[in-house]
């Protein structure tokens, strides 16, 4: 039996570490709680996620210029993770589903020299 697309069947595309990160590129300095909101999972969780990410050179957390938020920076250059994507930088998962106006300050670092990946 074939599902179809509005049926919420408990399985999705995109892993919560994908949700998380595809948050953060949409706004850099997002609230972890607002994260949780969005991505339908805990702040313990979003937590656990980030730190995930940051171990794993994806994302550099720093304090915002106003001390009291954490701000983001998304290394675009960083390929994925399982062998089946080998080679694929996450550029082009962000680029399709976090994509950004061409004057948008955010928190992606792209050391790629390829135009097709989005620069800062």
């Amino acid at each position: 039996m074939r599902t179809h697309r509005g049926d919420h069947s408990g399985w999705t595309f995109l892993t919560n570490h994908a949700r998380v990160l595809l948050s953060i590129a949409r706004d850099p300095e997002v609230r972890l709680r607002d994260v949780a909101a969005e991505c339908g999972i805990t702040e313990r969780t979003v937590q656990g996620i980030v730190s995930d990410l940051e171990a794993a050179g994806y994302l550099t957390r720093t304090r915002a210029a106003d001390g009291r938020r954490n701000q983001y920076l998304i290394d675009t250059a960083s390929p994925f993770r399982h062998p089946a994507e080998a080679g694929h930088e996450i550029a082009g998962l962000l680029a399709l589903l976090a994509p950004r106006p061409a004057d948008a300050q955010d928190g992606i670092r792209d050391d790629a020299p390829d135009d097709s990946v989005r620069q800062p």
